[in-house]
């Protein structure tokens, strides 16, 4: 994807709520900081975004490249929650590329057949 735009892709915010986002950003150091994971093939783009992560108060985690992002998608342990960084890295390391059936499209989704 990364050649056909030009520039690097970096995925990141895709695992929380905008209102959380909006409202549960904290000083670094703080308890119950919510970490977030950013992942990405080029580290000097990853390094930018997990500073952005930092300064909107929430720590951000290295999520390795974009081959391995698939750990924080919905129906993943790390989708949709508030965890810290070792909360984070402790479900992304144990996430399984198998997905429940209702992540898998929805009849409505291109491709799918209608019900």
């Amino acid at each position: 994807m990364a050649q056909e735009l030009g520039r690097p892709v970096i995925k990141a915010f895709n695992n929380i709520y905008s209102q959380h986002l909006l409202e549960s950003g904290r000083p670094k150091g703080d308890a119950g900081r919510i970490a977030l994971p950013v992942a990405g093939d080029d580290a000097a783009a990853k390094a930018v975004v997990m500073g952005l992560v930092n300064e909107l108060g929430f720590d951000a985690v290295d999520a390795g490249s974009l081959d391995e992002s698939w750990r924080q998608q919905p129906g993943t342990a790390v989708y949709g929650t508030d965890l810290d960084s070792a909360g984070v890295r402790e479900v992304l390391a144990s996430a399984a590329p198998e997905r429940a059936a209702e992540f898998s499209g929805m009849p409505s989704s291109p491709g799918e057949q209608p019900a």
